[in-house]
């Protein structure tokens, strides 16, 4: 456990993820940790809806990386285990084509390249190179990115280094990359996929998210039971345990600046001494709105304008009065022209005509998420940001176009056997959550630099200040987002 020379009074504004992270480690430090949240509960969009018997996972939906999450409860004095239940999930997902082709994913390798050569005997082969060369990637990003904070960059940097990072941060896109790999449009598309699970296009993402596949495959795909939401609230609960102060709906509206460090936080009803604090909060949200412009030199307004979002979400939830056997807990229903549609979410910004669709029921593995008989269905379809389409206007007929296209694919009757709907645009994400633009991983990683672009974990211009979440360091996802919690604690103990 780092030493703490003297107990700090911490501010952690968020209650997500990367906030409770931040919290748990904090105060296990020693320090005074009180959590500023502007919804009336934890975990940020990690949340959930509940109705007519339906509960609904509404932000991410699958575990990978289970050690950071086991991480954080050892470190606190804990065991996960005795908190939360997580089930491993074969298959891992469930993959169909329009011309009827469907593909189970498992992390029994040999089941995978047995499902692959039934249409795709070359890349079947292929398999086990690329999955051998996507854990090297990982082990390389777990004794780097994954383990320091930008702001130890120039650590990085150093000659032993230098090859590593030239093998992660390729030149090439994913998509480029994969395509050495893999014949199949199919098989390529598929392991494109992984570009999104950072809200980035597979175009124009690197390779380095070709990592991705290891956490999958070879470390293995999780269901918390009881839902996904029991991960925010189970954190929250060990924070309590640990002395950490919550205040739900209470905003943050300022954080004080003086002599060029934190000094509080100004919050709705009050103010908060301060001697650090962290922002779960969305960076760009935090800087723009949070940080009077004449403390920030390098993140003025323009330059926050330049930064591209990462791409949002479009979310149906449906509850139905029936089972559809053919899906599994994780499903992608994939587009016939992937390049068109990241085009559509990336250039134009407007929503693909042709759409890939996730749907996930998590009835499928716990059948407490639904009553008996019935399926609880979260279905998502990556989005743009806000901008240019009219969410309001258009959330009803898409949620309609969504249901015909699952039907399409033979999912006969879904339509007529909803009992229950509810939409969640980028516009929602927007609002609830104050995500830049209604993104849903922050800031996109399109670009080949974009590793070493994302928001440090500690701001360089004003002292004290230091960054949790999606938009941060090590990037967005679950697992990630912790991650990023920690190297801001270890941060502040550290200064």
């Amino acid at each position: 456990m780092p030493g703490n020379s003297r107990v700090k009074k911490v501010v952690v504004i968020g209650a997500g993820l990367g906030g409770l992270s931040a919290a748990c480690r904090l105060a296990r430090d020693g320090n005074r940790v009180t959590v500023v949240e502007k919804n009336a509960g934890p975990g940020g969009k990690v949340n959930f809806v509940s109705a007519k018997g339906f509960s609904f996972d509404t932000g991410a939906s699958l575990v990978t990386m289970k050690h950071v999450f086991e991480d954080l409860f050892e470190y606190c004095g804990e065991d996960m285990a005795d908190h939360l239940e997580l089930v491993p999930l074969d298959p891992i997902c469930r993959y169909f084509w329009k011309d009827g082709t469907t593909l189970d994913t498992s992390t029994d390798i040999r089941r995978t390249e047995t499902a692959i050569a039934a249409f795709a005997p070359e890349d079947a082969r292929a398999l086990a190179g690329y999955l051998e060369a996507s854990k090297k990637k990982y082990e390389i990003a777990q004794r780097t990115f994954l383990s320091r904070s930008l702001n130890d960059l120039p650590k990085l940097l150093t000659p032993s280094n230098l090859p590593d990072l030239f093998r992660i941060s390729s030149t090439s896109t994913l998509d480029s990359y994969n395509s050495k790999y893999f014949r199949s449009s199919k098989i390529r598309q598929l392991f494109d996929r992984y570009a999104t699970y950072n809200g980035s296009s597979p175009y124009e993402a690197p390779a380095t998210f070709a990592l991705i596949p290891h956490a999958e495959f070879g470390l293995g795909a999780w269901y918390p039971k009881g839902g996904i939401y029991g991960i925010p609230t189970g954190i929250e609960a060990l924070a309590h345990r640990l002395g950490v102060e919550f205040r739900y709906s209470e905003p943050a509206e300022e954080i004080v600046i003086e002599n060029g460090g934190v000094s509080a936080v100004r919050t709705s009803t009050g103010v908060l001494s301060a001697d650090a604090v962290v922002a779960n909060s969305d960076a760009v949200d935090t800087y723009r709105r949070l940080i009077p412009e004449k403390h920030r030199k390098k993140y003025t307004d323009e330059k926050l304008e330049r930064i591209e979002p990462s791409c949002g979400g479009f979310v149906v939830l449906l509850g139905v009065r029936r089972k559809f056997d053919q899906l599994s807990h994780h499903n992608i229903f994939f587009s016939e022209d992937y390049r068109a549609e990241f085009e559509a979410i990336f250039g134009s910004l407007t929503v693909p005509d042709d759409p890939t669709i996730y749907v996930c029921a998590t009835s499928r593995t716990d059948p407490t998420q639904a009553p008996e008989g019935c399926e609880n269905l979260f279905i998502l379809l990556n989005a743009p940001y806000t901008g240019v389409v009219d969410w309001e206007a258009e959330k009803e007929r898409l949620a309609d176009k969504v249901v015909g296209m699952l039907e399409s694919f033979g999912l006969e009757g879904l339509r007529e056997s909803a009992v229950y709907r509810e939409t969640i645009t980028p516009a929602d994400f927007e609002k609830r959550y104050r995500a830049n633009r209604g993104s849903i991983y922050g800031v996109s990683s399109n670009g080949i630099l974009s590793a070493f672009m994302r928001f440090p974990n500690k701001s360089r211009e004003i002292e004290g200040l230091y960054f949790a979440g999606g938009t941060t360091h090590p990037g967005g996802g679950m697992p990630l987002v912790l991650l990023s919690g920690k190297m801001a604690a270890e941060l502040v103990s550290k200064d």
